[in-house]
């Protein structure tokens, strides 16, 4: 309903000024950074150093399948040898919906924990901040949904990410799902940051080649984004532009060799680069439309934001060639020597062939033409209040991105009925005069 209140011309004119305040905001804002362990075992030497704080019961976070394939030994190991207690939680699911976070709430309170370690991709570590947030405040997650509304700080939260993908292990904000109303909900707060993470590419060397497309395309969303809009610093530009270099580097590696260990471990380390870009730089248009496309169709986060990152993308184009043609060079698909626009140019179609080489489909096969109006009024809400594009998307802009990945035989179907009512107008010339009449209130 709010959207419908503040209209277009607040939305275009007032909104921004008050984002380009907000982005002083992040600036100056203290945001802590996880002391991070690397390599092949981190995840046991977490558990280690996680042992050695003194926790009376420690809630560790995960989903039914990394339960079920003993991935958790290695830390839970570590936690027994130093006399830590623990219970495990392994019921969270994709999106993290809210009402698995509210049995994560009830087993946090009735094991009396006061330390939490989230073990599992994005979701799981979403989920882990939620918990931990909402438990320290007595207070519903959906009471929590924005800026900083907990009085309280969650107990300790620690992390250990199985995919390369989200940076939540580093970031300020956690995305729940509400599956009643079909949305994304995100809430924010600086005080969820994890203290320490372990970056342990042993946990991603069996992931499905699908789940390593989605989630290398993730973070590279996340790098971009942070880079092409206007709230960036030095570091946050510094982080993504590596990040993106990287990724360039290592996601076909890891792509096509999912036991290379090495280039499992730039991609955790690229994915943490970008996450610690964005949760200062914050993201974009193809975070706002994919929000939507998970909320409504339950498509992975990675998956709709690899979709779309081509169509934003070239949407974008005109206001940052500068940063398009600079984004060529450090994936090397460029040099400094070519014109701007010619690098930039490189760029767009560079994203589009990686996607492509990594099994990335071109085309959302759930999306459906009748829901376009409504995914891209909440989409372009989400970004005109979020977030700081570097050009803004009107609801015609973001209609015409969607129907791009619409499957081809809906495409065409859809299609087809506007080529009917063309031709109807252009044969019936009366009609068009009496829209005119109307138009200057003369009818």
């Amino acid at each position: 309903m709010i959207p419908n209140l503040i209209g277009d011309r607040a939305r275009s004119v007032g909104l921004p000024a008050v984002k380009r305040v907000a982005g002083i905001v992040t600036r100056l804002l203290p945001i802590p950074q996880p002391t991070l362990m690397v390599g092949p075992g981190s995840s046991a030497r977490l558990g280690q150093a996680v042992g050695g704080f003194g926790h009376r019961q420690v809630l560790i976070v995960t989903d039914e399948v990394i339960s079920r394939l003993g991935l958790l030994e290695p830390l839970t190991d570590a936690l027994a040898a130093g006399g830590t207690p623990f219970t495990v939680f392994d019921e969270v699911t994709a999106d993290a919906p809210i009402p698995v976070i509210e049995k994560g709430i009830e087993v946090f309170r009735r094991a009396g924990c006061d330390a939490i370690v989230a073990f599992g991709g994005g979701s799981v570590i979403d989920a882990a901040k939620v918990i931990g947030l909402a438990a320290a405040n007595d207070r519903h997650p959906r009471s929590l949904v924005g800026y900083f509304r907990g009085l309280r700080g969650p107990a300790p939260i620690y992390a250990v990410p199985t995919t390369a993908g989200t940076g939540s292990e580093v970031t300020v904000a956690a995305v729940i799902s509400d599956p009643e109303h079909e949305k994304k909900l995100v809430i924010a707060d600086t005080r969820i940051v994890p203290r320490m993470a372990a970056l342990d590419p042993s946990l991603m060397a069996g992931l499905p080649k699908p789940v390593t497309a989605a989630t290398g395309m993730d973070a590279l969303t996340h790098a971009v984004e942070a880079y092409i809009g206007y709230w960036g610093t030095g570091f946050t530009d510094r982080m993504a532009l590596s990040a993106v270099s990287m990724i360039y580097e290592n996601l076909p590696l890891a792509y096509n060799d999912g036991a290379n260990l090495a280039a499992r471990e730039k991609m955790a380390l690229a994915s943490t680069y970008a996450g610690l870009a964005f949760t200062r730089a914050n993201v974009g248009n193809v975070h706002a439309i994919a929000h939507q496309l998970g909320g409504k169709y339950h498509t992975p986060h990675g998956l709709a934001n690899a979709i779309m990152l081509p169509q934003v993308l070239r949407f974008s184009a005109p206001e940052i060639t500068a940063k398009l043609a600079m984004l060529a060079v450090r994936a090397k698909v460029g040099n400094e020597s070519q014109p701007e626009e010619e690098l930039a140019d490189r760029f767009l179609d560079s994203v589009e062939a990686l996607a492509a080489s990594i099994g990335i489909p071109r085309r959302l096969d759930a999306l459906r033409a009748a829901d376009i109006p409504a995914l891209a009024d909440a989409a372009c809400w989400e970004a005109d209040t979020n977030y700081p594009v570097p050009r803004r998307m009107t609801q015609e802009d973001c209609e015409s991105m969607l129907r791009a990945v619409l499957p081809e035989v809906r495409q065409a179907a859809e299609a087809a009925p506007r080529k009917r009512a063309a031709g109807k107008k252009a044969t019936a010339p009366g009609a068009v005069k009496t829209r005119r009449r109307r138009s200057t209130g003369q009818a």
